[in-house]
């Protein structure tokens, strides 16, 4: 009795684990990787938690209208590996981004590059920043 009842607790164990591992998008779904859009903006907010880092910022789209534009970054465990901190990019920032859009057409894109006023990423070790073209 006490090992089926151990055999049904792995079962479920395993089971319920798997549910979170295919719950997790691959971000070739959502977003285009053959596509690059760069754009200026000022950054509105900075959200540095898990599961993904969240750049949000102001920018003009094509008719010179204002949007609110949201990046997506990876989860924080990575990002904290590479020098990142909560506070390496504030509000009121300027920035010049480069983002693989959104497949539907909204504001949103996964981070591709980043630069600051001076040229450079916020971070030294932001491996991020290969050429973009």
């Amino acid at each position: 009795m006490k090992n089926k009842i151990a055999l049904a607790l792995i079962v479920s164990s395993l089971l319920l684990g798997s549910i979170t591992a295919f719950s997790h998008h691959g971000t070739a779904i959502a977003y285009d990787g053959t596509k690059n859009v760069k754009m200026e903006g000022t950054v509105t907010e900075f959200i540095f938690k898990n599961p993904h880092i969240q750049l949000r910022f102001d920018t003009k789209d094509e008719k010179g209208n204002m949007i609110n534009y949201t990046a997506e970054c990876g989860g924080v465990y990575f990002w904290t590996g590479l020098g990142w901190k909560k506070n390496s990019i504030k509000p009121g920032d300027k920035i010049t981004i480069t983002v693989h859009p959104s497949r539907i057409g909204a504001p949103l894109g996964e981070l591709a590059k980043l630069e600051m006023p001076n040229g450079h990423p916020p971070v030294a070790k932001m491996g991020l920043n290969a050429p973009v073209d």
